[in-house]
């Protein structure tokens, strides 16, 4: 069993990069507990890809509240695991808010998110799954999620550019995005071990970028 890097790692991405499969298998490895993001539970999530404009606010409002009692659980103590892993970060929620949210809800959101997640317990490593466009749309036709089907190339985009900006600004954190070209982690066992190689790398506050 490796070592994590982290007591608490968080693995991001695109829809479809393989986060939750890659928590999974990360908090196995680590002998972690694993927190995962309830996204079937969102009501909002479906009619949120059929009408962006109208129910934006709502979608991002339910998965706010739904990240904030997770990860408020997440402050319990577990004395068998050795780190906490999840297939999300704090910061995905302003991260979606400022692509789908106008302006005025925007703020609104962020003041709600601040009152919120003050207390709430960062990651020290924040992993980013990095797929070119084509990938992620191949991935999205593969996952069959029929509510998935419809969402907009150029919405995707925005959201890999909005990613992308706010980690490369990240300075109180350490942030690994893995350009995971064409390799596959879950069924390419030396790309996941190389990616477990990066990992138990030295990682200082900043952003870090590798291809696999």
């Amino acid at each position: 069993m490796s070592a994590p890097p982290d007591a608490y790692v968080a693995v991001e991405g695109l829809i479809g990069a393989g986060k939750t499969t890659l928590a999974r298998r990360l908090a196995a490895e680590w002998n972690g507990r694993l927190v995962l993001e309830e996204f079937d539970d969102n009501p909002f999530l479906a009619r949120f890809y059929q009408d962006p404009q109208r129910y934006a606010f709502s979608v991002e409002l339910s998965f706010l509240a739904q990240r904030y009692h997770q990860l408020k659980r997440t402050t319990e103590q577990d004395l068998f695991a050795t780190c906490t892993v999840a297939d999300y970060s704090l910061g995905k929620s302003m991260i979606f808010a400022g692509v789908t949210l106008p302006p005025d809800e925007a703020a609104l959101f962020t003041d709600l998110y601040r009152i919120m997640y003050a207390d709430l317990p960062k990651p020290g490593l924040v992993l980013y799954l990095h797929l070119s466009m084509e990938r992620v749309r191949e991935r999205i036709r593969s996952r069959g999620r029929t509510y998935e089907q419809t969402i907009d190339p150029a919405y995707l985009a925005r959201l890999q550019d909005r990613y992308l900006d706010h980690l490369h600004k990240s300075t109180d954190q350490r942030v690994l995005i893995v350009d995971l070209g064409e390799k596959d982690l879950l069924h390419d066992p030396g790309a996941y071990a190389a990616l477990l190689a990066l990992l138990a790398e030295e990682h200082p506050i900043g952003t870090r970028v590798v291809g696999l």
